[in-house]
């Protein structure tokens, strides 16, 4: 009776380890499951591909209301290629209260391999036509998103301008800013 009594315990410890492996068992499972999800969406699940990219950059260049670009922008037609400047731009401005220094890296959308070559080959004019632009600037604009926007544009417009003289184009597209550090 005693072997009976000492067998129900027995069977009563092994099923509440039984429980506990199971449960620590769907614990695991969730938590990869989780990881699985997490990695296709960062990795997989949200890849975008060229063409939607260069549709997107199509719709944002500015064009009318029926579609069509602007005559003096440069080509459209032709890959997106990115022209990164060799350096950042470091450089102080003054400010209000106090003079801030200021870093910015300059990557340039060009479309065509025509006008990435003529950007790689005229670099060292748009590095000091950008530095010229951005050493007018003051830091109390730079710190606001519609002042980067404005400096944007100014660097475009004087960019289009020398490349104009230099080589009858346009040649690049948009000057994006890929680093913007202001201290």
């Amino acid at each position: 009776m005693a072997d009976e009594k000492d067998q129900g315990k027995e069977l009563e410890l092994d099923n509440t380890g039984k429980k506990k492996k199971m449960i620590i068992i769907i614990a695991i499972v969730v938590v990869l499951a989780a990881a699985a999800g997490g990695a296709y969406f960062f990795m997989g699940g949200s890849a975008v591909s060229q063409e939607q990219l260069d549709a997107a950059l199509d719709s944002d260049s500015g064009g009318d209301a029926d579609g069509a670009a602007p005559a003096d922008t440069a080509a459209s037609t032709g890959t997106a290629l990115y022209v990164p400047m060799p350096r950042p731009f470091r450089f102080n401005v003054p400010g209000a209260s106090r003079d801030r220094f200021v870093e910015i890296r300059v990557q340039l959308l060009v479309r065509g391999s025509d006008n990435e070559e003529a950007a790689k080959k005229h670099v060292p004019l748009i590095e000091g036509t950008l530095l010229a632009v951005f050493s007018l600037s003051n830091a109390d604009d730079l710190a606001t998103s519609a002042g980067k926007t404005s400096l944007k544009q100014k660097s475009l417009a004087e960019v289009h301008k020398i490349m104009k003289e230099v080589e009858n184009s346009n040649v690049v597209e948009k000057v994006l800013f890929t680093g913007f550090v202001m201290q």
